[in-house]
């Protein structure tokens, strides 16, 4: 494991606890796509099939239980808390999130490594999580302000992608022209989608104002 992928894991694992925090101390969900959420949901569910077959290392396994588990729980908290699910702004969170799904399946049933279950599963956990974003971002255009938590959860989530571009790059260049196409093109795409956010998230920290997204 090189140093991008190392940094691309603990920036998406702080990404994770940031809204976790935001979710349990605030007691509130406000500015956060649930729509999103649930993508992340099949993204990490469909990724990890291979967590009660394959064992790689502790630490992977570890991994992969903690996204899965803790997006089951985000999407409970906005669901089924009682407090919590009180502030999820439904009105706000309207993108039509099942065509993403759709269109990523189908993807992953004509661009795939090999055609078996599990390949073509994971096929789609990429392109999902690619554009699992859409939502969220949508969200926060809508409403405008911003706050620290989902600015920081939101720039967090884009800076695990970019740092994973990184290491496609370094694996590219130093382990013989490793690379995998469809992972490298869709984390591309990913952190692509976020570059008008990162804009205007830098220029919030710059002048130290509190961040506004153009609606």
């Amino acid at each position: 494991m090189n140093i991008f992928r190392l940094a691309g894991d603990m920036t998406h694992l702080i990404s994770v606890l940031v809204l976790l925090l935001k979710i349990y101390a605030t007691k509130s969900c406000a500015g956060i796509s649930l729509k999103t959420q649930e993508l992340y949901v099949f993204v990490f569910i469909t990724r990890y099939l291979d967590l009660f077959t394959d064992f790689i290392s502790l630490y992977n396994t570890v991994m992969k239980v903690v996204f899965i588990v803790s997006s089951l729980a985000i999407v409970w908290c906005m669901c089924a808390h009682p407090i919590v699910r009180r502030t999820y702004d439904k009105d706000q969170d309207t993108f039509r999130h099942y065509f993403l799904v759709a269109a990523s399946f189908l993807l992953a049933l004509l661009v795939h490594e090999k055609f078996t279950i599990r390949e073509v599963f994971w096929a789609f956990s990429i392109y999902l999580e690619a554009v699992a974003i859409l939502p969220q971002l949508v969200l926060l255009q809508r409403s405008g302000n911003v706050d620290n938590l989902t600015g920081q959860y939101v720039c967090f989530l884009g800076a695990y992608r970019a740092f994973y571009c990184l290491n496609w790059i370094y694996r590219y260049l130093m382990e013989k022209h490793h690379v995998r196409w469809i992972s490298s093109i869709s984390g591309f795409v990913q952190t692509a989608l976020y570059a008008d956010f990162f804009y205007y998230y830098f220029i919030s920290w710059k002048n130290n104002a509190k961040l506004q997204l153009p609606s």
